[in-house]
C-alpha cells in the first residue's frame, strides 16, 4: 500500500446522492491487478456537459474524442479507466476508443456522442478497448447513487488517496447540488484542464452556459496548480447538469444575477477539488500557497506565481526549510513578465522579508525559516508595476517525487 500524504485531509467527505447521476466501478486489467480500475456514470437523459481539455500536442485519444462529442452539448454515459492513458496509441488507441463508446451506447442505449470517456495512467502501452466493454455491463447491474469514494479510488494512479468535494448552491431560492471527484498527483503543470476531474450537479443549466461557467471556474482553480510543471496528454475537466433537481428558474446566461451563488460555488467545488491534488503531489510534504500582486495583469501574475511555483531550487528549499528568498528573487526575474526589482517586496509566513528591492532592515530570518519548517507554507510577493493579482498552489519537491518516478512502470 502506497502511504497516504501527509497533506491528505483526515477523511472523503460526505457527497449526497445527486439526482440524474449513479456510480458504478470494477476491473478491466488494464494496468493494476488487486483493485478497481474502470469507472461508469449513468447520467439522466437530457444531462448537459461542458469541458476544458489538455492543450498538449499529444493529446490522447479518448481527449481527442471528448473535443468532438462535446459540440453536441449532451451527456449520458461517461467511462474512465486507470492504469493506461491510451496516448501515443496511434489507431490502435483510436479504435479503442470507437470499441469502448459502442459498448456504452449498446448498454444505455443513447447515441455514441453522448458517451464522454477518460483514461489515465501509462503512456504508449497498446490497448483494444476489449477489456473495457467486456467489463461494461456488470457496472451496469451496479449502479448506484452513493458510490462516490469508490468511483474517486477507482480513477486513482499514483494518488494516495481519492478526492471529492461537494456544495450547495441556491437558484433563486431552489437549492441544488453539486458534486465533484479528481485524480492527480504528478504530471501536474495545466493548460486549460488539469489532470482528470468530474464535476456533477442537478441543476438546470443550458450546455452553453455551462460551458462559460466551467471555463470560467477551471482558470480559477486548475490553472492555478502545479506540482512539477509537467502538463499530461490525458488532462480533463468535465461539468455535467442532469437538470434532475427541483425546478428553478431558467438560466440564460453565465451573467445571471439569479446564478451568482452557483457559480461562487461551482469555483469552490474546482479550488478544493485543484488543493487537494497539491496535497496529493507526489512526495509532496508541505502546502505552498503563493499570493502574486503588484502585476500587470491577471494572467502575468498567474506566469510570475507559477514561475515560482514551478522552480525546484524554490521547491527544494521548501522541503529543506532553507529561507533562501533569493531563489523567488530568481524565479521573478526569469517569469517573462514585466517586474519592478527596486519594487519588489516580498513576505514569507508573513514575516516582510524584501522591500523596494533590497532585504528587508533588521531582517530577522528565525520566524522565516521556522514557517517554512511548516506543512503550510504561505508566499507573497509584490512585482510594483500594476494591479494584477493571482494565487497559486503548490507543493516541495523532495526524493520521494524521484522514487515514485523512477519506478512509475514497475
Amino acid at each position: 500500500m502506497t502511504k497516504v500524504s501527509p497533506l491528505a485531509p483526515e477523511r472523503f467527505p460526505d457527497l449526497p446522492s445527486l439526482r440524474g447521476v449513479r456510480l458504478a466501478t470494477g476491473t478491466c486489467g488494464l494496468g493494476y491487478k488487486g483493485r478497481n480500475d474502470l469507472m461508469l456514470v449513468e447520467l439522466a437523459p437530457g444531462t448537459a456537459v461542458a469541458g476544458v481539455l489538455t492543450r498538449s500536442l499529444t493529446a490522447s485519444a479518448p481527449v481527442e474524442w471528448v473535443r468532438k462529442a462535446l459540440r453536441g452539448g449532451s451527456a449520458r454515459a461517461l467511462v474512465v479507466n486507470a492504469g493506461n492513458a491510451n496516448a501515443f496509441t496511434g489507431r490502435a488507441g483510436a479504435k479503442a476508443v470507437e470499441r469502448t463508446v459502442e459498448a456504452a451506447a449498446d448498454l444505455f442505449p443513447c447515441r455514441p456522442s453522448t458517451v464522454f470517456l477518460a483514461s489515465t495512467g501509462v503512456i504508449g502501452e497498446p490497448i483494444s478497448g476489449e477489456q473495457i466493454a467486456a467489463a461494461l455491463p456488470a457496472l451496469k447491474g451496479a449502479l448506484r447513487e452513493n458510490a462516490w469514494e469508490e468511483a474517486a479510488a477507482a480513477i486513482m494512479t499514483t494518488d494516495t488517496y481519492p478526492k471529492g468535494a461537494t456544495r450547495t448552491a441556491l437558484i433563486d431560492g431552489v437549492e441544488v447540488t453539486i458534486n465533484g471527484i479528481a485524480k492527480g498527483s504528478g504530471m501536474i503543470g495545466p493548460d486549460m484542464a488539469t489532470m482528470l476531474a468530474f464535476v456533477f450537479t442537478d441543476a438546470a443549466i443550458p450546455a452553453d452556459v455551462l460551458q462559460a461557467l466551467a471555463r470560467r471556474a477551471v482558470d480559477r482553480s486548475f490553472n492555478c496548480i502545479t506540482v512539477d510543471g509537467d502538463t499530461s496528454t490525458s488532462d480533463t475537466a468535465l461539468v455535467f447538469a442532469t437538470a434532475a433537481g427541483a425546478g428553478h428558474r431558467p438560466v440564460g446566461s453565465a451573467g445571471d444575477g439569479h446564478l451568482r451563488q452557483f457559480r461562487r460555488r461551482l469555483e469552490e467545488v474546482m479550488v478544493d477539488l485543484a488543493q487537494q491534488i497539491v496535497r496529493d503531489g507526489e512526495g509532496a510534504t508541505k502546502f505552498v500557497t503563493i499570493t502574486l500582486t503588484g502585476a500587470a495583469s491577471t494572467r502575468a501574475a498567474r506566469r510570475i506565481g507559477l514561475a515560482i511555483g514551478n522552480s525546484p531550487l524554490v521547491k527544494t528549499a521548501i522541503a529543506g526549510g532553507d529561507a533562501n528568498w533569493g531563489r523567488i528573487v530568481m524565479a521573478v526575474g526569469k517569469a517573462g513578465e514585466k517586474a519592478d526589482r527596486d519594487r519588489l517586496s516580498i513576505r514569507i509566513g508573513g514575516c516582510p522579508v524584501a522591500e523596494n528591492g533590497a532585504p528587508v532592515p533588521g531582517y530577522d530570518e528565525e520566524p522565516v525559516a521556522r514557517h517554512m519548517r511548516g506543512r503550510e507554507v504561505d508566499i507573497a510577493v509584490d512585482v510594483g508595476v500594476g494591479r494584477g493579482r493571482a494565487t497559486v498552489w503548490t507543493c516541495d519537491l523532495t526524493h520521494g517525487y524521484i522514487d515514485i518516478n523512477a519506478d512509475y512502470r514497475s
